[in-house]
């Protein structure tokens, strides 16, 4: 979906704006079925856009959330990201009426919700640990929250079957949780959390309990999922890797502030702050001190490199610098290289990726010597204020 992504941020208020909510109506039409006993605002169904304003959270002597403000568009898949103690899930928390903030205001669809209680919010919440009830089937735990609204039977068994459909668990509705597998279970749950056809859908850390490969095909089914209901969903992660395959838009938050908003592509190549270049994707990072870039030798500032930006020779280049392999790290589809460079005083570890052709091609091993140069590099002033360095950034 095509947005105007972050238009600004305000200096100290961690005040970011993601502009163009746009109404959606579900694509798949037998979601948008209009039954008898349904109210106006469930038969035609809209992704509500989600706006915080100044909203801050304490608890104790801790400041989980200092002052933030973020625009959600509508039918956006959006991450939270950030490493434990940011205040993502606190941020979620909010946004589901679970906590309430100290200061500040929380509004779905123009909608004030900030002391709403979160009954009355429509919101589905997954949780990490799926929160199924153990004594119901999978198709009693799907229609838990429609007949706690007391809707007809006959509607509520074909919600169940659609939305048995839609997670690709036809088949298995008469079964109990702990007969499911761990994935299967969490398909569960977001079907039960769609099943009361929300206005925003919650995920909190929501593949965190599973093994990598169940994660890795979970990812790209909720992402499918999500492009056919198209709701408003926010989830939580600590995993790059995981916000960077899934989500629309990445909010990367640190200390309970929001460092930046974009899409994968933006926050991974034009970074805002250092903690965003050294927390998305990896980098390499040479302090003011070092001498091995000589073209900056004078700067104050941290230099930032991606591995993919250093190329690796076996002979030495124009302005290219001496280095020694200390290891090589096989990851399957590239290979890492990890390497020692000196700049007179001070050994620094520097680290290359090569695809494991051009492994085959420099023929490497652990103790040979090889000549470095940079296509590009990045560094932060103070502020925040931030460069690059494009074309060739080598030593002398």
């Amino acid at each position: 979906m095509a947005v105007d992504r972050i238009v600004y941020s305000e200096q100290g208020t961690g005040d970011i704006r993601v502009r163009k909510p746009v109404p959606y109506v579900y694509p798949n039409s037998t979601l948008n079925t209009q039954h008898s006993t349904l109210s106006t605002q469930h038969s035609t169904l809209f992704a509500m856009s989600i706006n915080i304003h100044n909203v801050s959270k304490q608890f104790g002597d801790f400041q989980a959330l200092h002052p933030v403000s973020l625009e959600i568009p509508t039918g956006q898949l959006v991450a939270l990201l950030g490493p434990s103690g940011s205040g993502k899930s606190t941020l979620l928390r909010v946004i589901a009426g679970l906590e309430t903030p100290d200061t500040g205001s929380v509004s779905i669809n123009g909608q004030d919700s900030t002391h709403l209680d979160v009954r009355h919010r429509n919101i589905g919440f997954v949780f990490q640990h799926y929160a199924l009830f153990k004594h119901l089937t999978i198709r009693q735990n799907i229609a838990f929250g429609l007949e706690i609204r007391k809707h007809p039977r006959k509607e509520i068994q074909s919600r169940v079957n659609e939305l048995l459909d839609l997670v690709q668990l036809s088949g298995l509705g008469d079964r109990y949780p702990a007969q499911l597998s761990g994935g299967q279970r969490q398909r569960v749950a977001l079907a039960r959390a769609l099943a009361v056809q929300p206005q925003v859908l919650l995920l909190d850390e929501p593949f965190g309990a599973l093994d990598a490969q169940v994660r890795k095909e979970l990812r790209a089914w909720l992402r499918r999922l999500h492009d056919e209901v198209h709701v408003t969903t926010v989830f939580v992660t600590h995993d790059q890797e995981e916000a960077m395959e899934v989500a629309n838009e990445i909010v990367i938050m640190n200390q309970g502030r929001i460092e930046q908003v974009g899409t994968p592509a933006e926050v991974y190549d034009h970074p805002a702050s250092p903690f965003v270049m050294s927390f998305i994707g990896a980098v390499n990072v040479l302090p003011p001190s070092s001498r091995v870039f000589a073209p900056w030798q004078q700067r104050q500032d941290y230099l930032f490199i991606r591995p993919h930006d250093i190329d690796i020779h076996t002979r030495p280049q124009p302005g290219s610098i001496r280095a020694t392999v200390s290891r090589l790290v096989h990851l399957g589809w590239d290979v890492q290289v990890e390497m020692r460079v000196s700049d007179g005083e001070t050994d620094h570890d520097v680290m290359g990726h090569l695809t494991r052709s051009q492994l085959a091609e420099l023929n490497l091993k652990e103790e040979q010597t090889v000549f470095l140069t940079s296509r590009t590099a990045k560094y932060f002033g103070n502020g925040h204020g931030s460069g690059s360095y494009g074309a060739k950034v080598s030593a002398a």
